[in-house]
């Protein structure tokens, strides 16, 4: 995977891994009261020198754990560090999303990891994040600013049975669903700019890159890459964003926990994925409309050389933009930059 370096916790697919996500989540469960060594060995069969071996491992990766002869072990923190068997212990009901996970502390873009993955038949739902990309991109091939743990740069992998010209479904669908864990995390309320960004008082804080891999009739393979800018400050943001980005940081006035919105993240992506598989597009494009800045709004849309100015009447059944111009033509946008225009 080219100069992708694994966290230390990462060791997929391994008893240990599966074993440490065990431990936390019993531990998590356990509050306060705490949970004996013994009882963890018992619950999940091993022996309790393995159960201290693996708590003193997750020690090491920054938890703080306490023991207590009386109490057993306690959770008292966690790093706000990304680290696969941490989310898997956060999540509770997937379906699809999330049923595996891989963290990388270093790679060049999660997309281009992903779409490896999934051409070596890496499972649906498998989720990829990285501490930094190295080359994070966006839509048209430009650059993400993607610093080491102060976002979260992440990408799915997902099959659905759709005929590509359809994908742009998953891009509206990923949208709804990163602004609801957003909310849901941090109390703010983002809006979505079509087709592709999540923005907070006019200002860009997320993206969304989806990608495929499809024959004529059906997707093979699509790779949703999100971008959230969590923990970056107005000094960190390079001056060719500063006017247009933000990070959710810098609207509370205080960080973000990462771990919590990336597992809210996983849950709510798989949430609104099943969502569409079973009940059609309706209700996404009801919430994605609910929460629009483009809909309503004369726009000026650039696509290459191509500009096109109109009034955005609604999005379709694929998820394309339908823009009314000035001489009644409805034009059918699937992909290009939105500036809304201002009105004398």
């Amino acid at each position: 995977m080219g100069d992708s370096k694994p966290h230390k916790s990462e060791k997929s697919h391994t008893h240990d891994r599966y074993l440490d996500a065990l431990i936390l989540r019993a531990l998590r469960q356990g509050g306060t009261v705490g949970v004996s060594g013994a009882e963890l060995a018992q619950r999940l069969g091993v022996t309790r020198a393995a159960i201290w071996a693996r708590i003193e491992s997750l020690r090491e990766l920054g938890f703080e754990i306490d023991a207590n002869p009386h109490h057993g072990y306690r959770l008292i923190s966690s790093p706000d560090v990304l680290l696969a068997d941490d989310l898997i212990a956060r999540l509770e009901r997937v379906r699809t999303v999330g049923r595996d996970i891989v963290v990388f502390k270093e790679t060049a873009s999660t997309n281009d990891v992903a779409d490896q993955l999934a051409h070596s038949g890496a499972v649906e739902g498998t989720v990829i994040f990285a501490e930094a990309q190295t080359r994070g991109r966006g839509r048209l091939g430009r650059r993400w600013f993607s610093p080491p743990g102060r976002g979260i740069w992440m990408s799915v992998i997902l099959r659905p049975p759709f005929p590509p010209q359809q994908v742009t479904r998953l891009t509206l669908m990923s949208a709804v669903a990163a602004r609801d864990a957003i909310q849901r995390v941090t109390g703010l309320s983002p809006a979505i700019k079509w087709p592709n960004d999540i923005v907070i008082s006019g200002k860009k804080v997320a993206g969304i890159l989806t990608e495929m891999t499809a024959e004529q009739e059906r997707i093979l393979h699509a790779i949703v890459g999100i971008g959230i800018n969590v923990n970056i400050t107005k000094q960190e943001l390079p001056q060719w964003i500063r006017t247009i980005a933000t990070s959710l940081q810098i609207e509370l006035g205080h960080p973000v926990f990462r771990p919590s919105l990336a597992a809210e993240l996983i849950t709510q992506i798989d949430r609104w994925y099943h969502l569409l598989l079973e009940n059609g597009f309706d209700r996404v494009i009801k919430e994605w409309q609910a929460h629009c800045t483009t809909i309503g709004k004369f726009v000026e849309i650039y696509s290459g050389s191509q500009k096109i100015s109109g009034f955005a009447e609604c999005v379709d059944n694929d998820g394309a933009l339908l823009v009314r111009t000035g001489t009644g033509r409805v034009e059918r946008i699937i992909g290009g930059d939105v500036t809304l225009e201002k009105q004398s």
